[in-house]
């Protein structure tokens, strides 16, 4: 069986694939310090409620964009799992697209990884919104090949940093307020971070859209949602097709056969 690792700023989530059949995932919040002993700890732990021995895992595969975290996660796969990780980015490692930027090492690697998944159970041309840490909008052409794309703060980043910078406004949860003028504090926060980013999901959809029509000539953009926050904003962004979020997970297995 497969362990994939992806360790975002926010969170690490732990997936194991028998062949291509996600069987269990996990998630940690995301440490810098914590070492490749406190991993196993946790990770083992969860394992066993599942009747998962350790011994079962026979390959790995890390997708990281938190540098220092990159080493520990290294060695618990080969101290406790018997196995050299790949890892995405690293030169070896074939993805089977191309990265069409003036510097493709720029690109994090959860975003190449969602596009490799994208490309292989949807088809392009697309654009991938995630709603991470960072809310980012990923372009890929029809022959799967990376064109670029627009990063912009997360909804939660952006609901903290208001929080942090005015001491008067509370910390809100981030949900639909039903109507667009706020008639409270709280209301009128949840509308502007809610509908704005709404206003900002769509208005970037259509000039992508256009953009790329300009460059290419292909109409017809596939729009795909991923992240956690991917459900709450589909009820009201038309625009979005198909919320997957396995997107990740599956794009490191697909990554792992591809160079297996």
């Amino acid at each position: 069986m497969l362990l994939a690792i992806d360790a975002g700023n926010t969170n690490i989530v732990f997936a194991i694939h028998d062949g291509d059949e996600l069987r269990h995932k996990w998630r940690i919040s995301s440490s810098s310090s914590r070492t490749a002993d406190e991993y196993m700890v946790w990770l083992t732990q969860l394992m066993k409620l599942e009747n998962i021995s350790p011994t079962i895992i026979t390959g790995a595969i890390i997708a990281t964009v938190v540098p220092q975290a990159l080493f520990p996660l290294q060695l618990l796969c080969r101290r406790y799992f018997n196995c050299m990780a790949l890892v995405v980015g690293e030169p070896e490692v074939e993805l089977g697209l191309e990265v069409k930027l003036d510097n493709p090492s720029e690109v994090g690697a959860d975003r190449l990884v969602n596009a490799v998944a994208a490309q292989k159970k949807y088809g392009g041309p697309m654009i991938i919104i995630d709603f991470g840490t960072a809310t980012t909008f990923d372009i890929i052409d029809s022959q799967g090949n990376y064109c670029g794309g627009i990063i912009s703060p997360g909804v939660n980043l952006s609901v903290e940093a208001l929080h942090m910078a005015a001491a008067k406004l509370p910390r809100v949860a981030v949900e639909n307020p039903g109507k667009v003028i706020g008639t409270g504090t709280v209301t009128a926060i949840q509308s502007g971070i809610f509908w704005g980013y709404v206003g900002l999901v769509e208005g970037l959809v259509r000039r992508i859209k256009q953009e790329y029509s300009q460059q290419n000539g292909e109409q017809n953009m596939k729009i795909l949602a991923t992240g956690g926050l991917a459900p709450l904003f589909d009820e009201e962004i038309s625009e979005i097709e198909v919320v997957d979020q396995e997107l990740t997970t599956y794009g490191l297995f697909e990554i792992y056969s591809r160079n297996s």
